[in-house]
């Protein structure tokens, strides 16, 4: 726990670095922040707003949120400071350190350098009764990150589709990520397209190691390198990424598509686990009453803020628009190998639960159940306001990993069914609730609190 403490204090002073000569700024900051704590909570009709500071403010706050399923709640501090060098560069640095109570950690340090004069988004008429829709101007954004999770408990089953509920294992696994990319918007290029262009590059160390999960065998004692790639070796690699990104909104912003194109070199000083894989993700949203629901993420944001825009450090306030969307998600991913060569197993995608990310896949099954090289996923999604920040949504889920040497097809897809609440309290985490039935393996009930703030931007992907 000692190592712990230290490598939390080490990310937490290293950034603090980075802005010493914002110095006098950020006493600024840390003064009216007291101030606002004074002032919020000094009386017991303040609850909410006291609240709002204490997990929203700047430059301190407290962090928290789910780490991966399985490893539980986490809490601990967060710092967060912007320094504008110039009217062309706004940029802001983060830290935090969270802690769960069985033995998890994340600790991390982000930075975001955003290239523009800083402009206010401005109101373009939609043509609807709901009024102009405020449109977010985008820029180059430069991004860099040191992070370190520590994960105790996770499952593995095998690699497939097929692998029995009796073969489940524990691991327990530490990753360090180092790197950083770049966004470059080409939208005066091919406005309509919204056309973007994304490249990053990361080093990513691993400590696989005796998992802890009650009466759940080791992994060791079951799986060995032939079954679990990587789990005596653990490579560490530098991996590479280009992507293109498109966000057209067409028919009066009425739909609204995210499409995602990424190719991925995976680099290990041992050959035989280097692999690339391309990622094919395309996301169509249908908004039902106004042209769009409330923003989730800022890119220009690191998972710290929640900055309403680049001039406004303040969070944005909790919504009680009525809106809802209905949405259509198509993802597919396959990874390519050379003839002896192999994906380690921390690194294959998975479906069922949610993933190592966070990210909801085949909902009904248990956490990690199906894991390979290639996946396919689709997901329908109807989400809905009830009151304020409270609404509820209903998803369907098809989807399949396979193997190395099967091809990714659309037949066997396993299925889900999920009912679910969310909260969406300005900058708050969001949490989610739901519970799933489908497929042969019973029901499961997920409760997930976001790691990044309403608005915050999104912590680099462990897979």
């Amino acid at each position: 726990m000692n190592r712990v403490a230290a490598m939390a204090t080490w990310f937490l002073i290293a950034g603090a670095t980075l802005a010493f000569a914002q110095e006098s700024r950020l006493h600024a900051e840390f003064r009216t922040q007291f101030e606002g704590l004074k002032n919020d909570c000094s009386a017991l009709n303040k609850t909410a707003s006291c609240a709002a500071t204490l997990v929203t403010g700047h430059p301190l706050h407290i962090a928290f949120g789910s780490l991966a399923p399985q490893n539980g709640f986490a809490f601990g501090p967060a710092l967060v400071t912007h320094f504008t060098p110039s009217e062309s560069w706004r940029n802001t640095w983060s830290s935090d350190a969270v802690f769960a109570p069985g033995g998890a950690w994340r600790a991390g340090s982000y930075f975001k350098g955003v290239h523009t004069r800083v402009e206010l988004p401005t109101p373009i008429p939609s043509g609807t009764a709901a009024g102009p829709r405020i449109r977010i101007t985008e820029y180059p954004i430069y991004s860099a990150q040191v992070q370190s999770i520590s994960l105790p408990s996770l499952s593995y089953y095998g690699i497939g589709g097929e692998t029995p509920q009796a073969d489940r294992t524990a691991y327990g696994m530490t990753e360090t990520i180092i790197g950083g990319g770049v966004t470059l918007p080409l939208s005066r290029l091919v406005s309509p397209l919204k056309l973007a262009v994304l490249a990053e590059a990361n080093g990513r160390l691993f400590d696989i190691r005796s998992g802890a999960d009650g009466d759940v065998p080791d992994i060791a004692s079951r799986f060995d390198e032939s079954t679990a790639p990587g789990v005596s070796a653990e490579p560490a690699f530098v991996q590479f990424g280009e992507a293109i990104r498109l966000r057209p909104w067409l028919l009066n912003d009425r739909i609204q598509l995210g499409y995602m194109f990424q190719y991925q070199q995976f680099v290990s000083p041992q050959s035989e686990f280097s692999f690339n894989r391309w990622t094919i993700n395309l996301d169509h949203e249908f908004p039902i009453y106004r042209t769009s629901g409330p923003e989730l993420r800022r890119e220009t944001n690191s998972p710290n803020e929640c900055f309403a825009s680049p001039t406004d450090h303040r969070c944005p306030a909790v919504t009680r628009d009525r809106w809802g969307t209905a949405n259509f998600r198509f993802l597919a991913s396959k990874s390519q190998v050379g003839d002896a060569g192999a994906v380690p197993f921390y690194l294959q995608r998975t479906l069922g639960g949610s993933d190592v990310d966070g990210n909801r896949a085949l909902a009904s099954y248990p956490d990690y159940r199906f894991r390979g090289p290639h996946l396919l996923l689709m997901q329908e999604t109807l989400e809905h306001s009830i009151w304020g920040p409270l609404g509820f949504f209903l998803q369907g889920e098809h989807g399949k990993v396979a193997t190395q040497d099967q091809s990714l097809n659309f037949t066997a897809l396993r299925n889900t069914l999920t009912i679910g609440a969310t909260i969406r309290a300005g900058g708050f985490p969001v949490l989610t609730t739901s519970w799933s039935t489908g497929g042969p393996e019973g029901h499961h009930f997920i409760v997930r609190l976001d790691t990044s703030l309403l608005g915050g931007g999104g912590r680099p992907a462990l897979q």
